[in-house]
């Protein structure tokens, strides 16, 4: 092997990794945080409000007191929380939730499947997507804890709650990991293809 072809095969592979290293980063930067992890200042990194999908741009309400924390999001077809225990993050299930707004009273059901409580009574919807503050009143019976919590919707009148309510709302914006990983393995193939032909190619062009 010449001199000048080690630079060569030195040079492709510095192209690999700088081909590579941009997905390989951008993968890693997607990566969540374990369920019941906590933040340094103890704050709950898996909490109701990123189980539901941070990028949607559905009205939402954030409450808490000392024993739950909640998220509820207005979309297309339900209004729907999720319920957490504050101290220990752990989710609130097979609770009884009712949702007050404006002389208006529903109750939210449990979905079993999602884990969440949805409202989809037509008449409290329509009042949610009224443009302007809806001050909500959550009152959940878990066991022997009941507790009230408060907060303000703020909803931004027709285009509110747009969005329907589905499992994959976390992977709407932007290609999946999968179409990521597929696309980096395709240019390193590219890149050792040429990288294993160097030497035929240097080689047959000698006198």
């Amino acid at each position: 092997m010449t001199f000048r072809s080690f630079i060569d095969r030195r040079h492709l592979r510095r192209l690999v990794l700088a081909a590579t290293l941009p997905f390989m980063l951008l993968l890693g930067s997607g990566t969540a945080a374990a369920p019941g992890a906590h933040g340094p200042d103890g704050e709950h990194l898996d909490a109701p409000a990123q189980a539901t999908g941070g990028g949607s741009d559905a009205p939402r309400i954030e409450a808490r007191s000392e024993t739950f924390e909640l998220v509820g999001h207005l979309r297309a077809d339900e209004f729907s929380i999720l319920i957490n225990r504050f101290e220990t993050n752990e989710p609130v299930l097979e609770a009884k939730v009712e949702v007050e707004t404006a002389g208006l009273k529903a109750a939210a059901r449990f979905h079993s499947d999602m884990g969440d409580y949805a409202v989809d009574d037509a008449a409290f919807l329509t009042a949610l997507r009224a443009a302007g503050e809806h001050a909500l009143v959550i009152t959940v019976f878990a066991g022997t804890d009941t507790d009230l919590l408060d907060g303000t919707l703020k909803s931004v009148g027709a285009a509110a709650g747009a969005r329907g309510h589905s499992h994959d709302d976390e992977q709407d914006n932007g290609l999946p990991a999968t179409a990521w990983i597929l696309l980096a393995l395709l240019v390193l193939g590219v890149f050792i293809f040429f990288l294993n032909r160097r030497p035929g190619t240097t080689a047959g062009a000698a006198p």
